[in-house]
């Protein structure tokens, strides 16, 4: 993932998982079968409102826009109802106001709760070759949030895309850099759909993007493992 250098750098500042029928603490999504607190369900599926052009080739908005349509830099996110455990879970879809909270308020993306933090910094793990930093990208992009200690062992052996390789961090410098979204180009009679892409916070292109994921810079790390992590 490529972005260009964001304007400002801005900070997101072992039990096993609970029975179905147990509650949740407030705000913490109530995980079956290590379903991700930042997955999509079916029943939260619906159809966006319509985006129009603002005037003045300003970007693009909602015919029907509301104040929480946008974040605090007036970046435009995609409007899904939030009712987790509706439907069947959507493993490979995100829904884009949980990985928002995930990523900002660092909170485990699967169960929802404080991500793992200690002295050598906020645990992430990422599809990289640890054997072989050195072909990592220079520029180190996510769009995952990070994870508590026993989410983090039980994602590699449930994830598909960690199963072959994974990386785990512990990261002491991080800020928000971007958002990956749906990018449009102006149309007649409405905007055009163009690709989804990640653009930073001071790309000009962000005023024609629907925001979907917030995307974090990783600046200083360690490379650990799950063993060390637990330990």
């Amino acid at each position: 993932m490529s972005l260009t250098p964001a304007r400002k750098a801005r900070r997101a500042s072992a039990a096993p998982p609970p029975a179905r029928e147990q509650r949740a603490p407030v705000g913490v999504f109530p995980r079956t079968d290590l379903v991700p607190y930042i997955a999509q369900w079916s029943g939260e599926v619906r159809p966006g409102p319509r985006v129009v052009a603002r005037r003045r080739g300003a970007g693009i908005g909602y015919a029907d826009e509301k104040p929480y349509d946008r974040d605090s830099d007036s970046v435009l996110w995609a409007r899904v109802p939030s009712m987790p455990g509706r439907g069947r879970p959507e493993y490979g879809q995100v829904h884009a106001l949980r990985q928002r909270r995930a990523m900002g308020e660092l909170l485990c993306q699967v169960c929802g709760g404080p991500a793992d933090r200690d002295g050598d910094g906020v645990l992430w793990l990422l599809g990289e070759d640890p054997a072989d930093p050195a072909s990592w990208p220079s520029d180190l992009l996510t769009t995952h949030p990070p994870l508590c200690v026993p989410c983090a062992a039980a994602s590699v052996r449930a994830c598909p895309h960690l199963r072959g390789q994974y990386a785990v961090l512990r990261v002491r410098r991080f800020a928000l850099a971007g958002v990956r979204g749906v990018l449009y180009a102006p149309g007649r009679p409405e905007p055009l759909t163009v690709d989804t892409v990640g653009v930073a916070f001071d790309d000009p292109r962000i005023a024609w993007v629907r925001a979907g994921q917030l995307i974090m810079r990783l600046h200083d790390f360690t490379l650990t493992t799950l063993d060390s992590a637990t330990g």
